[in-house]
């Protein structure tokens, strides 16, 4: 996994109270909620995520000696792609660490934030989403082994722009189609006897073929991301912006042919972004079904470029398209 991040943010005020209950505000979105602590239980709003973090937290032993009254503000767009519920987890947990003085490190934050999205509001996630928003910053990217958990940072390109643009698509993860996806590739690796499909080697490759469609698009696409992965991180080592660029071409192909995980206004985005002179790559970010795309353009063009292509993105789809990086 190679995830960065984005300059939005989400910010949480918590106040301790002298009871049980926990009240949850949020100036993104409505409606407001309250419940006790151990009484949590899924309503099919926002809130569920704040309860998913206290459930998980108690789950796993850590004791809130009191409740507490949450006001969250955002400006990650939801539905965009971009980890808004995993910002929001690791913001809540952090708090809940600050106010309550839980000895709770940052990788197991970001756990806890997967589990109570996972087993609570019921979005099949892996932990990406919540390492990056927990340990990433914007002037690299997280270099992350899922297994093992082991991360380092590399430095992102000086001689090249990230672009990020909203297509006006919103998605939501939890539902269905993402966690078909994720089901598919479970049944992939228990049909090729492996625990996950990054244990598969290239001599595998042949009974990768024999699997019955989807699943051996799907596996393919695991496989094939897993190695772009690791060309991606010699790239940008390398500051070989042209590489880079390719990969991101390939990933979107894959995730449009392969994992069927686009949509055709993202496909449209990235296709005239792909277009750009100035552009070496562009590709869908995030679960898909929807959401944004990101494009490596050349250094000092990005907010150019952006503009650009937002127009014409606009003007053939009718979508309202929003860049967030680079700001205004």
């Amino acid at each position: 996994m190679l995830p960065t991040t984005i300059p939005q943010q989400t910010s949480v005020d918590l106040s301790v109270r002298s009871d049980r209950q926990v009240t949850a505000q949020s100036a993104n979105a409505a409606p407001s909620a309250s419940y006790e602590l151990g009484e949590e239980q899924r309503r099919g709003g926002w809130a569920d995520y704040v309860q998913g973090l206290t459930w998980a937290l108690r789950d796993a032993e850590y004791v809130l000696p009191t409740g507490f009254d949450l006001r969250v503000a955002s400006d990650v767009p939801l539905g965009a792609g971009l980890s808004s519920s995993a910002s929001l987890e690791v913001a809540v947990l952090r708090a809940i660490r600050e106010a309550l003085h839980l000895d709770l490190d940052d990788v197991k934050l970001a756990r806890l934030g997967q589990r109570a999205e996972n087993d609570f509001v019921g979005a099949r996630c892996g932990l990406m989403d919540q390492m990056a928003v927990s340990l990433a910053d914007t002037g690299s990217a997280l270099f992350l082994d899922m297994q093992s958990l082991e991360f380092r940072r590399v430095p992102l390109p000086a001689n090249a722009d990230l672009v990020v643009i909203h297509s006006g698509v919103s998605h939501a993860i939890s539902g269905g189609d993402y966690n078909a996806r994720r089901a598919e590739c479970e049944a992939a690796a228990r049909q090729l006897g492996v625990a996950q499909l990054r244990d598969l080697t290239p001599a595998d490759w042949p009974r990768v073929a024999e699997l019955s469609e989807p699943l051996n698009r799907r596996a393919r696409h695991v496989v094939t991301e897993d190695a772009r992965v690791l060309m991606a991180v010699t790239a940008l080592e390398t500051g070989d912006v042209s590489q880079l660029g390719r990969l991101f071409a390939e990933s979107h192909a894959s995730m449009r042919d392969d994992f069927e995980v686009s949509v055709p206004e993202v496909d449209l985005l990235v296709d005239i972004a792909q277009h750009e002179s100035q552009v070496f790559g562009a590709r869908l970010t995030g679960g898909g079904f929807g959401g944004s795309v990101v494009v490596l353009a050349q250094a000092g063009s990005g907010r150019e470029v952006a503009e650009r292509v937002a127009a014409e993105y606009a003007r053939r789809s009718g979508q309202t398209p929003t860049i967030l990086v680079p700001p205004a």
